[in-house]
């Protein structure tokens, strides 16, 4: 049996706050990183959140909810660490992606533990596609991570 209403809102606006907190974290990194590739990479997954926040928003609305507009707190202590670990670590490129990767494996946390709820079809729907995407962001992220080692 599907879950009510009030909890696929509920499934949803969890992933809502993940989708803005990657949006945040990767902005916050794109701000701080150094070179044009990496910032046009991070500013592109952050775009790619935001649009996943906007659909996921309008299937909370679609089932009468209100959709969340903010990220989580586990998230502003996210982008806050992202700023500290920069500082300390002089804002280089490989601590930006290894901060992105973290969050990443976060994401893909909170994706898994929503699919293993008992969502109506259009809903689970976009949540596994969303997931798919989280994926190939992590693995891109992770790919560029070490590559960033390698050089180092």
């Amino acid at each position: 049996m599907a879950l009510d209403t009030d909890k696929t809102i509920g499934v949803l606006n969890d992933l809502i706050e993940t989708c803005k907190d990657g949006e945040y974290g990767f902005n916050s990194c794109a701000e701080h990183c150094k070179t044009a590739e990496l910032k046009q990479v991070f500013t592109a997954r952050a775009g790619e959140c935001r649009k996943g926040a906007q659909e996921l928003q309008a299937l909370v609305r679609q089932l009468g909810g209100e959709a969340d507009d903010g990220g989580s707190a586990t998230g502003a202590l996210h982008r806050g660490w992202v700023a500290v670990k920069g500082t300390l670590a002089g804002y280089s490129d490989k601590a930006m992606l290894e901060e992105c990767e973290r969050g990443e494996d976060a994401a893909l946390a909170r994706y898994r533990d929503a699919l293993k709820e008992d969502l109506p079809p259009t809903v689970r729907t976009a949540v596994e596609r969303q997931y798919e995407g989280v994926k190939r962001n992590h693995d891109q992220i992770r790919t560029l991570r070490d590559r960033a080692r390698a050089a180092t």
